[in-house]
């Protein structure tokens, strides 16, 4: 802790992406991902509160869409690290929560609660992580 390290690849042909696989005398494995096309997470000064120093080595969540008991559209970003950032299209009014594991990892869920009445009933959640960006579509 406090220290830091240089770790030198030198890179040959058309690489996109590297991993190094660190494991600490304490806790488990921790993956540090660069990807040449996406901006990397430089430090971990910026952790959650439930998140270990690993934070910042991705692992992309499990992205699930659902209807509620109430049909309003709800999202699932499951086991990321670190954690996702969920928005809906169209804009309204959501709420959200997540969930901290052991391993670093953590799940947020997101329920769409509201819209304007002159919108399509088709939402989307639109899921933001440093290991890629994707979206699902419902009609609930």
């Amino acid at each position: 802790v406090g220290n830091s390290s240089v770790l030198t690849c030198f890179l040959k042909g058309n690489i996109t992406m590297l991993t190094w696989t660190i494991t600490p005398k304490a806790g488990g494995l921790c993956t540090l991902v660069y990807r040449r096309t996406r901006t990397a997470h430089p430090s971990c000064s910026k952790l959650a509160p439930c998140m270990s120093p690993c934070w910042c080595f991705a692992a992309p969540p499990r992205l699930s869409l659902s209807c509620d008991e109430q049909g309003s559209p709800v999202c699932e970003a499951a086991a990321g690290k670190p954690p996702a950032q969920l928005s809906w299209v169209p804009e309204g009014s959501s709420t959200a929560e997540e969930k901290c594991y052991d391993n670093g990892t953590v799940t947020v869920l997101s329920k769409f609660t509201a819209c304007s009445t002159n919108v399509t009933n088709v939402t989307t959640c639109m899921v933001s992580h440093p290991a890629g960006n994707w979206s699902q579509s419902i009609s609930c």
